[in-house]
């Protein structure tokens, strides 16, 4: 039996858009399903707990929205044989672009139906799971700003979701300053001046494929850290064109940590997200939980192969 979990809300509508191609699909192949539909992230979690517990043989929990409807039950799947699917339907997608899953709603579903899984991490703090990333600092802000936007329902209309985010920087410029930041990896400090966003990451990428933490990996137990600090407007506004091939990580107020645990202590109070949602405004503290969530990918071959394969493995960007 396959749990489809569904926010039709999600990207501006795309996501009851995609419910009734996968449905269309699922009954041509006369697959065993059972819908539930969700329509903000309050709630959600205690749904598919209360919807899992009364059956043994899910083959997977596929869920069709953005990085937000995701966020709101990785609670209910931590820890569990469950497998989650992916079939993306949001304004970012990353985390759909994370495990590899096509963009296409018929071969991301194919991918759902697959058995090839990865053993995920995810990112655990006071505020709950994330799955990506938590943002802190000018790329919250901006985030803030989008969400509370009349642009981003436009660009979801017109299937632009990232031109939404390029808008919220542009937006966000001219106000943000950036301050002192402390930034602590497994107990040890880091202190940066003029620091503008500390962001750290489980996947490569957020915002609509801005790739942050290009190095990132979702199985790897360590969590990727990108703090951009010690540059002017003119320097972060030209930053942000490289990120979307990852090339920021050699800029020279570019700096790249990894942990297992990561806390951050901005000077001044500075805005966090996590998979969209927001973290509030003190000082945060995360760490990476290995392996607790099994996701369904197309990655999960090429994952195999370099843990079978040490000098495969060795053959990356370390």
């Amino acid at each position: 039996m396959y749990l489809i979990i569904i926010n039709p809300r999600s990207g501006g509508g795309a996501g009851g858009r995609t419910w009734h191609t996968v449905e269309a699909l699922i009954k041509e192949r006369m697959l065993p399903y059972m819908t539930l539909f969700t329509h903000s992230e309050e709630g959600a979690e205690a749904l598919v707990l209360n919807t899992i517990k009364h059956r043994e043989d899910w083959k997977a929990a596929i869920v069709i929205g953005g990085d937000g409807t995701l966020h709101s039950i990785l609670g209910a799947l931590r820890g569990k044989d469950i497998p989650l699917a992916i079939i993306p339907a949001g304004s970012g997608n990353d985390s759909a672009r994370g495990f590899g899953i096509p963009l296409s709603t018929e071969a991301a579903l194919e991918a759902a139906l697959s058995d090839r899984h990865i053993e995920a991490d995810l990112i655990s703090g006071a505020n709950g799971l994330t799955l990506t990333a938590v943002a802190n600092g000018f790329d919250a802000q901006v985030a803030e700003n989008v969400n509370a936007s009349r642009y981003k329902r436009l660009c979801n209309a017109i299937g632009a979701g990232q031109l939404a985010y390029i808008i919220g920087i542009l937006h966000t410029l001219m106000t943000f300053k950036p301050c002192r930041v402390s930034v602590a990896c497994d107990g040890t400090e880091h202190v940066f001046e003029k620091a503008w966003l500390v962001s750290v990451c489980n996947l490569p990428s957020y915002g609509g494929g801005l790739l942050i933490c290009p190095q990132a990996k979702a199985d790897d137990g360590q969590l990727d850290v990108c703090v951009v600090h010690g540059c002017s407007r003119g320097q972060l506004l030209r930053l942000f064109p490289t990120v979307l091939k990852g090339k920021h990580v050699a800029l020279p107020f570019v700096s790249m940590l990894r942990g297992r645990s990561v806390a951050v202590n901005f000077a001044e109070a500075r805005p966090a997200i996590g998979d969209g949602e927001s973290f509030g405004k003190g000082p945060l503290a995360v760490r990476c939980e290995p392996g607790t969530l099994r996701v369904l990918s197309p990655l999960a071959a090429v994952s195999a192969q370099h843990h079978a394969d040490p000098a495969a493995a060795c053959g990356g960007n370390g």
